[in-house]
């Protein structure tokens, strides 16, 4: 077992989250070591859709990488929201809230092609592929990682460390505790051909099996996420592409005709999932390590880009011998609570009280629809917030 002492930040993960905190670091002259699982290149040509707000979209540009994203997003600039069965509807317009879009749609792959690339012009980023955290220890004086590396095993203190990547389990880190929710369903996630354009409208649909949403991705294609029990959901895999597309068109209506085609179906299941602190001595938790929530607003990964520019600029306004320390990490957490809180408060609400027929409520959802899309006030505020947060 080789040993290392660095005051480098190193950042666990370095997927979208993980890079882009790197990238923006930079911008301060702060060296990071950044490990990642994945072999380089791995994830390039991951074809699965990432929902970006208009906020993610500033942070992409002040990195200098949306010249190059731009051509490979398909904008949302109308998003339509219905729930099945009634006449309540809200349509909310870019051109109405000062925008461009209200969103994008962009492959994964397509993301972390440009920001791996982009790191490679950053000496002051070191990245280790293919290097596997086996664990993560605060203690007063620094955090020390140990992790896996071309068969050898490596121990590595520093001064800061982020754990940025989503799919670790967290109960080895001392301080840390977790709650979690499941739902109880799955999401279903491929990508459809419709009979109509897409005119650059993405579709929130709620049904009492689970909400339903399409999204514009490319020319004529819709990104699809279909929620359900995780037993429904089941049954849809297996089904032939035809009779999925006929029970996607009884399911979700005429709105955009039929369904054509439908390319490979993965499904997932469905968590509200957060850290109660996301901080510990020398270590701060971002993305969907700290908080998972349900794709229903298409939240979680633009929080976890939240979390990765405010991180980077906390650490760049602070001098080095204060990184990790209390104060620091106090400041932190405290500036992001509210954006992560509010996050898994509205998706988790829009779950339990859409996705379900009780008595009276159905007639109750749909007038609060119909007075959201006469209320300007409150389609600019909820605008302002799917778009940046708290500071929306």
């Amino acid at each position: 077992m080789s040993k290392g002492l660095d005051t480098n930040i190193m950042i666990v993960g370095g997927g979208p989250v993980g890079a882009t905190l790197a990238l923006a670091l930079q911008e301060a002259g702060v060296p990071v070591t950044l490990l990642e699982a994945r072999e380089q290149g791995a994830s390039h040509q991951d074809q699965r859709a990432l929902a970006l707000s208009y906020g993610s979209r500033l942070i992409l540009e002040r990195l200098g990488l949306w010249t190059e994203l731009e051509p490979k997003a398909t904008p949302i600039n109308t998003i339509h929201v219905s729930q099945r069965g009634s006449f309540g509807r809200t349509l909310l317009k870019a051109n109405e809230h000062g925008q461009p879009a209200l969103g994008y749609v962009l492959s994964y792959g397509a993301l972390s092609a440009a920001l791996d690339n982009a790191m490679k012009n950053f000496p002051g980023i070191s990245i280790v592929n293919g290097a596997e955290a086996t664990a993560i220890n605060p203690a007063s004086d620094a955090v020390h990682i140990s992790y896996r590396h071309q068969g050898r095993e490596h121990a590595y203190s520093a001064a800061f460390a982020v754990l940025a990547d989503g799919g670790r389990g967290l109960g080895d880190i001392p301080g840390l505790q977790r709650e979690t929710k499941h739902y109880g369903h799955d999401a279903l996630v491929a990508k459809v051909q419709c009979e109509l354009p897409h005119d650059n409208i993405a579709y929130e649909r709620f049904t009492a099996a689970g909400p339903v949403a399409l999204l514009p991705n490319g020319d004529r294609d819709f990104s699809l996420v279909w929620t359900g029990k995780a037993e429904e959901v089941a049954k849809l895999l297996k089904l032939e592409d035809e009779a999925f597309l006929s029970a996607l068109h009884e399911h979700f209506g005429d709105r955009v005709g039929r369904f054509l085609t439908v390319g490979k179906r993965l499904s997932f299941p469905l968590r509200l999932s957060y850290l109660k602190s996301v901080t510990a001595p020398h270590l701060a938790i971002i993305g969907n390590a700290a908080q998972t929530m349900h794709p229903v607003a298409g939240q979680g990964f633009n929080v976890g880009m939240r979390d990765a520019w405010e991180l980077a600029q906390m650490l760049a306004q602070t001098v080095p011998s204060e990184w990790g320390s209390e104060n620091m990490l106090s400041a932190y957490q405290s500036s992001r609570k509210t954006d992560t809180r509010s996050g898994l408060i509205f998706t988790d609400f829009l779950v339990n009280v859409f996705s379900n027929d009780i008595v009276g409520l159905r007639k109750l959802r749909a007038l609060g629809l119909g007075l959201l899309d006469v209320v300007p006030l409150a389609k600019n505020r909820l605008v302002g917030k799917m778009s940046f947060g708290p500071k929306g």
